[in-house]
């Protein structure tokens, strides 16, 4: 299984949210921190911002927050959100272009279907917080000029 760039940047910037929980932060330092383009950001903010994942301010002065606790938000409920489907071969989709003719026969179906059902179970079990425990070693890792002062404060409180 392979995960979109698309969910990928959504983990990544809930990741990011979460470890700066309650603060705000700008798309401009989302983006600096990861090195990705503000403008891939910009969509994956609008989607998270549509489903009540994050609070988004435009405007000067603006940025995001999250919506909801890191505590209450799985990864699995993120990946499902934002993955456009499931379809782990070409018998999975629901309507249309399945042309295998071994699909009344077949049992890897079912052995693919609990495979990701196997998967999907793994992410349900962890939250958003567990993945941001580590918060002043994620903003490390994450560092731009003043993130560093900022992990250091939080990791004192």
């Amino acid at each position: 299984m392979h995960l979109s760039t698309f969910t990928d940047y959504a983990l990544r910037v809930l990741i990011y949210a979460a470890a700066r929980a309650p603060e705000q932060v700008s798309l401009t330092e989302l983006a600096e921190a990861y090195g990705i383009s503000r403008n891939h950001l910009i969509q994956v903010v609008r989607k998270l911002g549509h489903l009540d994942y994050l609070h988004t301010t435009r405007g000067r002065g603006g940025g995001i927050r999250l919506g909801k606790p890191a505590e209450s938000i799985t990864i699995a409920e993120i990946v499902k959100a934002t993955e456009p489907g499931f379809e782990m071969a070409e018998c999975f989709k629901k309507t249309g272009g399945n042309r295998c003719r071994l699909t009344p026969v077949c049992t890897l179906r079912g052995v693919l279907a609990e495979a990701t059902d196997a998967f999907l179970d793994t992410l349900e079990q962890t939250t958003l917080a567990e993945i941001v425990a580590n918060r002043r070693r994620v903003l490390t890792a994450l560092e731009t000029p003043d993130l560093a002062e900022i992990a250091t404060a939080k990791n004192a409180d």
